[in-house]
């Protein structure tokens, strides 16, 4: 397959280019460090290849529209409310 058409049928099945894509899976990994394994934003952004915290900062928040540390935060909160919740049904009924 040649790169013009590698990049149609990307397109076709993402609706992005292959850079958008990748920096979306990139954004969408170091969010789900920072939620899952408590890394911070600068340290999620170095595992997932980004040079400098600030580039990344911006890409993010242009992304998700709001800051790294604001999202982080709150999808813990509402992860632990969602489990919290799951755990007291499965025990009530048992």
């Amino acid at each position: 397959m040649s790169v013009p058409a590698f990049h149609v049928n990307l397109r076709t099945v993402t609706l992005s280019s292959p850079i958008q894509y990748i920096k979306s899976m990139r954004l969408h990994q170091a969010r789900l460090l920072m939620i899952r394994d408590g890394l911070t934003a600068a340290s999620a952004s170095a595992r997932v290849g980004y040079e400098g915290p600030s580039q990344f900062s911006r890409e993010f928040k242009r992304f998700f529209g709001r800051s790294p540390v604001d999202e982080a935060r709150d999808m813990r909160a509402s992860f632990a409310l969602s489990s919290a919740a799951t755990f007291d049904g499965l025990s009530a009924s048992h």
